[in-house]
């Protein structure tokens, strides 16, 4: 097996990665650049590194919160439709399943938009709907911290489960056909999702905790539990995530193989995460981020601080002497399918 090898496979199968955050980059330019600026900037990463879809999260940095999260929510979701009509020839913006297929059978990458936590939406329930009729398919309900639905990851101490109103919003996303993302959500959260779900849900970007004990990562039992409502795990590239200290694309493999030994190879997924480009655009210079949650913010596994470097991860999977059935559906098989199933769902279906 050569390099060349593993690049002809990654650029005959289809890529997915349910976890990339350039929307806040593109959202700290005046509007009328918002284009322009993806077109330049991050078109040529993700079609270098053969990303045939790609989950857009809606992140809202705390510097907007709580008066304008709402507002900047909403700009963040016009900013994608922008940069999608903008860029009509590459990119499409896909609310179904049947969008999906049709957008990647054109040779364009397919645009899904997510909210990751939702301080825009604060108790106001009603409004999952109205964020689901501007184009969000996938949600979750916090981040590090608390919110009105439930707490994140960074408040496991608590060991809180969803609160009455995040009990609502779970209720009301499956009603609407919004998928639930478990990522950051706190364990006591996760463990009651899993209880009371009725439809699939999904982790957009977490690890396996039993290789790294990081809160961020999910336990062999929760793992277990997204697979068993029939959704997708999807492995986070976040090198302090993986492990204390070798970041490594091996490392990073390891943990797909354990996701993978727990799930079942159907239920395993790519959630890239890259962060380095957008921590660059997002904060200002006098004011650079070294930690995130008390990990380091500038640790990145070589080669793979952004999306050109997607074919590795195939070309390490290759040398792991994975078949290549496994390899396709994990690059993007697996989270295609899913997503392709669950966004044509709703309370009526």
């Amino acid at each position: 097996m050569t390099a060349n090898d593993a690049l002809v496979l990654h650029r005959r199968t289809v890529v997915a990665d349910a976890h990339n955050d350039l929307l806040c980059s593109v959202a700290t330019r005046p509007s009328d650049e918002w284009s322009d600026y993806f077109r330049t900037q991050w078109l040529p990463q993700l079609q270098e590194g053969g990303v045939d879809l790609q989950v857009l999260p809606v992140f809202i940095d705390d510097v907007y919160r709580p008066e304008g999260a709402l507002r900047r929510t909403l700009r963040m979701i016009e900013a994608a439709h922008r940069l999608a009509e903008g860029n009509a020839d590459a990119v499409g913006l896909c609310l179904d399943g049947d969008d999906i297929d049709r957008v990647i059978g054109e040779g364009r990458i397919a645009l899904v938009l997510a909210l990751e936590g939702m301080p825009g939406i604060a108790d106001d329930v009603e409004l999952l709907e109205t964020v689901h009729r501007l184009g969000i398919r996938i949600g979750a309900v916090a981040h590090f911290g608390r919110s009105a639905f439930a707490d994140g990851s960074g408040e496991d101490a608590a060991g809180s489960r969803l609160t009455r109103t995040g009990i609502r919003a779970l209720a009301e996303m499956e009603r609407v056909g919004m998928i639930f993302d478990i990522s950051h959500l706190g364990a006591g959260g996760v463990d009651h999702v899993l209880e009371i779900a009725t439809r699939p849900v999904m982790a957009t970007h977490s690890s396996a905790r039993a290789l790294f004990d990081h809160h961020r990562n999910l336990t062999d039992a929760q793992i277990a539990g997204v697979a068993e409502s029939g959704g997708v795990v999807c492995v986070n590239f976040f090198a302090p995530y993986l492990h204390e200290s070798a970041y490594t694309i091996d490392t990073l493999i390891d943990h797909f193989e354990r996701v993978v030994s727990v799930a079942g190879i159907a239920h395993v997924g790519m959630g890239s995460d890259f962060v380095r480009e957008v921590l660059a655009d997002t904060t200002a210079p006098c004011c650079v981020q070294t930690t995130i949650e008390g990990v380091p913010a500038d640790r990145y596994l070589p080669g793979l601080e952004g999306p050109t470097g997607l074919p590795l991860v195939t070309e390490a999977l290759l040398r792991r002497g994975w078949p290549e059935a496994d390899i396709l559906a994990v690059l993007g098989g697996n989270l295609r399918r899913f997503l392709r199933s669950e966004l044509a769902v709703t309370a009526g279906a």
